[in-house]
């Protein structure tokens, strides 16, 4: 199997994150991951590239195989990932071309695998133990620093910190919706933020999310509200600039092996009940 140190989870839009890269295709005990991994080089780093919705997005938010993605992502190498996705501004101030790089997210999704450690058996017999991590700081507090320098060497001053919740989709929020989560003070709306953090911290891998608000939400506003075309749209006017900071970042998250953060042992040794890939 080819290898890779850091991995990129894709979103709209960002099929062709790099150039001159190897496909390959990934077999895991969860099924098959939303598309193969293409595996190429930046600044001298391995990197795996997944999209998200697979390449011709035909995945929506609530049917992609997460955990077959992450344990893909695992099985060649890759110990740190940066999930960049497109979101709803919840407050004014976060209108569309605002970068934000969360430290806290709240889950509203309904019907999604979200664990490794579900008491079910897998296809080789082993059963997973019963296994409870901590999610009090989902996100890699290295990898939010790095990816914060990035955005600030490239002018893009981005948000430090704020919550990201995380909606079943596929739909965008009703107004009520909208105003409730502005209410409780989070900062922005997106589909795919959960269960990637919660399935990285499963599996001992740093997860970095950036968030590029696309929109203001539904109840933000007193238009028609959010439309798919507005999203891709505005995704498509930065995501040249997006790409820069996620090369930067990706030269600049650490060595493998240098890695000191709470990612790391985030099992703290307890037996998973299978081997990790």
């Amino acid at each position: 199997m080819a290898n890779a140190e850091i991995g990129v989870i894709g979103g709209s839009g960002f099929y062709s994150f790099l150039d001159d890269v190897t496909e390959v295709q990934v077999e895991t005990p969860y099924g098959p991951p939303s598309d193969s991994l293409f595996l190429g080089e930046i600044a001298g780093r391995r990197v795996a590239f997944l999209p998200r919705h697979g390449r011709g997005h035909h995945l929506p938010p609530h049917r992609i195989n997460y955990r077959a993605n992450l344990w893909a992502l695992r099985s060649v190498g890759v110990r740190q990932v940066l999930g960049p996705s497109a979101v709803g501004g919840l407050q004014p101030e976060y209108g569309p071309g605002t970068l934000l790089v969360p430290d806290q997210f709240v889950d509203r999704t309904k019907s999604r695998m979200q664990s490794y450690f579900d008491g079910l058996p897998l296809p080789d017999g082993t059963v997973p133990n019963v296994v409870h991590v901590s999610m009090a700081d989902p996100y890699c507090p290295a990898g939010r620093a790095v990816a914060l320098k990035a955005a600030r060497g490239r002018d893009w001053e981005p948000v430090d910190g704020g919550t990201l919740v995380v909606v079943e989709g596929p739909r965008f929020s009703t107004r009520a919706e909208s105003l409730w989560h502005r209410a409780q003070g989070w900062s922005v709306v997106g589909m795919t933020g959960h269960p990637e953090a919660a399935l990285a911290r499963e599996l001992e891998l740093c997860y970095t999310s950036l968030t590029l608000v696309t929109d203001l939400d539904a109840g933000a506003e007193t238009g028609e509200g959010v439309s798919h075309e507005e999203v891709l749209q505005v995704f498509a006017a930065n995501v040249d600039r997006l790409r820069d900071v996620l090369f930067d970042a990706v030269a600049a998250l650490p060595e493998t092996g240098a890695r000191d953060c709470l990612c790391v042992d985030a099992l703290g040794g307890m037996d998973p009940g299978f081997e990790l890939p």
